[in-house]
């Protein structure tokens, strides 16, 4: 079992947050016009493409960070069982 830290948790937690983000903007192009009833792009999807890519780069950057946690701790858990 690995020991991992809060920082792999919250890493996770908004690798996640990122991609249920990516996913309802990519399957429900019109969310932000009906939750904040705003058209900010006026129609043209502009805001939504820039949303799919934040959000992509963001789940990407948060689970490059969440796998070298775990593979840190990995790391530790072996180093520490192999010392006993």
């Amino acid at each position: 079992m690995h020991n991992v830290g809060r920082g792999f948790w919250v890493r996770l937690a908004l690798a996640a947050v990122s991609a249920a983000l990516l996913a309802l903007t990519l399957l429900w192009h019109d969310w932000i016009e009906i939750v904040f009833r705003v058209d900010p792009d006026h129609g043209n999807g502009w805001l939504e493409w820039l949303i799919v890519i934040a959000a992509f780069s963001l789940m990407v950057t948060f689970s490059i960070g969440a796998r070298q946690e775990w593979r840190r701790s990995a790391a530790v858990t072996a180093a520490v069982g192999g010392i006993s």
